[in-house]
């Protein structure tokens, strides 16, 4: 979800196959939302980004756009016209040099509640594929800044990209990306993303391999994710947070000026599973 901002490396599986879904027989249920209260997402598993974050996105995260309604949480991207808040008058800094704000959404995020090492994540969801449109569903290590504490895009789509991307610290201090992209045509365009799909992370001590419907959509051994800093750390070898989000423009979200709003993300659960010892 952090700004692609230097290269791609190719994926160490470049085979796009169809996979048996494994049974979770050896797996146990560690944590779950099945969003079944209506109102306010649950404080106990989640908490929120504010403000104009990363990316230089175009909207403002607030709390107020994510709700559970009819078993299933939705964050919703509106359209609004109001002054930004932290506007400064010749700022170089991107929050505040923009006198107003014209979109809002929401991101909730696990930080600080609930985090994981290894394991199965699964997601059930529909997205908009919509133009301007940035929905993800993604971790980030606990500790070191950005790059080097890890980040895994379990379910990212953009531009008429679905992604699956996992990053580490590169060299000189850049980003390292393993990552595959798809086109949303082939998978079926508006007619797959008008329904619900089954994303899923398989993480352990040797591999990340990331799916959609059971597809594989990207395998990297961890071997390969050692941070390029000489420091020997792993960002994979270390608990993660989640993130789910909805964003519009910016750096890679593309153009949401012909798009009508409000627009959402919707996810029915998000459960996670550990293989049992």
């Amino acid at each position: 979800m952090h700004l692609k901002l230097l290269f791609l490396i190719p994926c160490i599986i470049l085979n796009i196959s169809i996979v048996e879904a494994q049974s979770t027989s050896d797996y146990k249920l560690v944590w779950a939302d099945e969003f079944n209260k209506s109102g306010s997402p649950d404080s106990s598993n989640w908490t929120y980004e504010k403000g104009l974050v990363r990316n230089h996105e175009f909207q403002v995260y607030q709390p107020q756009n994510a709700r559970c309604e009819n078993g299933k949480l939705v964050i919703e991207a509106k359209k609004v016209e109001k002054p930004n808040p932290s506007y400064v008058a010749g700022s170089k800094d991107w929050r505040k040099s923009r006198d107003s704000i014209h979109y809002t959404s929401a991101c909730l995020i696990t930080r600080g509640i609930h985090s994981w090492q290894y394991g199965r994540f699964i997601m059930r969801a529909r997205i908009d594929i919509s133009s301007g449109l940035w929905p993800a569903w993604w971790t980030l290590g606990l500790h070191e800044n950005w790059p080097a504490n890890g980040e895994i895009d379990i379910m990212e789509y953009y531009r008429s990209k679905l992604l699956a991307n996992i990053a580490c610290l590169g060299k000189n201090q850049n980003a390292e990306w393993f990552s595959n992209r798809f086109n949303i045509d082939s998978l079926g365009g508006k007619k797959w993303a008008s329904k619900f799909h089954i994303w899923r992370m398989d993480w352990d001590e040797n591999f990340i391999a990331l799916y959609v419907d059971d597809h594989l959509l990207n395998k990297v051994p961890l071997d390969s994710l050692l941070n390029k800093d000489g420091s020997g750390f792993n960002p994979f070898k270390q608990p993660h947070y989640m993130l789910l989000n909805l964003a519009i423009g910016g750096d890679n979200g593309g153009d949401p000026s012909q798009t009508s709003f409000p627009k959402k993300f919707e996810i029915d659960y998000v459960r996670v599973y550990q293989k049992i010892k």
